[in-house]
């Protein structure tokens, strides 16, 4: 059975898009599923960085510049998430072929229950090949108008390229007034809103640590949101854990959790 393609978009930088993808992924793959993960921003190659995997000798651009083969590119990341991830030497950027993603997306659509693609932002003509290589789009932004703007015209052009729109998520919310409301959002970009992500200090930490914020820190409220979505798209039932009591919390460190 061939897995579900998304490709993951925004119209400009800076939304959290990669965090999201890599998150998303790792939530997937600890929910049971089987997921490849695929850095397509040729240029800014991030997503291997997110993920606490630098250093990785056979990438992505190698097999688009048709010197490695693909099954030697897929590695195995947090919780069992595959990943296939970018170079970030300026010598592999200029070797790699785009156009030869479609060919890869072909080639590992029976792998995998989900294959999210992290799309480059904005508009140029790498973004759109990566917009043309999935089935499904999902939209990543901010609640300002300067994104939802930028992911309007993405949307617009996948949807020309035969690229079904999903929704969006609205990543890095922080609810002040200025910001636009989930209502708004869904009337302009003409989608649903499929996941609230908020501004969370524990998104940075956990990056800087290289590791997944839903494996550092699973009960944090950005971590809450991503695994509600992972089980929205994976069509399971979840409910997030109780908080813990202040009390428990003391037990804990002091006892390490034994009775």
């Amino acid at each position: 059975m061939e897995g579900r393609s998304i490709v993951f978009a925004s119209g400009k930088g800076g939304t959290g898009k990669t965090t999201t993808v890599a998150n998303l992924g790792v939530a997937l793959a600890q929910f049971g599923k089987e997921v490849i993960l695929i850095d397509a921003d040729i240029t800014m190659a991030n997503l291997s960085l997110v993920l606490g995997m630098e250093d990785i000798p056979i990438t992505l651009h190698d097999v688009l510049a048709r010197e490695a083969d693909l099954k030697d590119a897929i590695y195995e990341g947090p919780a069992g998430v595959k990943v296939i991830p970018g170079g970030l030497s300026l010598e592999k950027i200029k070797k790699a072929k785009p156009e030869r993603l479609r060919e890869v997306i072909r080639e590992i659509s029976q792998m995998a229950d989900f294959i999210l693609i992290d799309a480059p932002a904005g508009l140029e003509m790498t973004s759109v090949t990566a917009l043309l290589i999935g089935k499904e789009l999902i939209i990543v932004t901010n609640p300002e108008i300067s994104a939802i703007t930028d992911s309007l015209k993405t949307k617009l052009i996948a949807e020309k390229l035969g690229t079904l729109p999903l929704g969006a998520i609205l990543n890095r919310v922080t609810n002040e007034k200025t910001e636009l409301t989930q209502e708004e959002i869904e009337a302009i970009l003409e989608v649903p809103v499929l996941a609230v992500i908020p501004e969370d200090p524990e998104v940075k930490r956990a990056s800087a640590y290289g590791v997944p914020l839903v494996i550092k820190n699973p009960t944090s409220p950005a971590a809450i949101a991503v695994k509600q979505l992972a089980a929205k798209l994976a069509g399971i039932k979840w409910q997030p854990p109780e908080p813990e009591s202040p009390i428990k919390r003391v037990f804990k460190a002091l006892f390490g959790g034994k009775r």
